[in-house]
């Protein structure tokens, strides 16, 4: 049962590695950061926010993934 739950971040944290492996630690801090700046003006929109919060926690996920690796 906790598997099942905990797959949706497994899955996305091996994304994150997959696109850390292709670009390095550089560039995985700029796309992280692009990709918060891009959540943030998405979430200004209530519309735009479903798809803004998200944005903004890949791209904090990707920046971590950066900084300790």
């Amino acid at each position: 049962m906790i598997n099942l739950l905990l797959l949706p971040f497994r899955i996305l944290w091996g994304i994150i590695c997959f696109i850390f492996n292709l670009t390095g630690i550089l560039l995985g801090i700029a796309l992280g950061i692009v990709l918060i700046a891009i959540g943030l003006a998405l979430t200004v929109t209530v519309v735009g926010a479903v798809i803004g919060i998200p944005l903004i926690i890949v791209g904090l996920l990707l920046i971590i993934r950066s900084l300790f690796k």
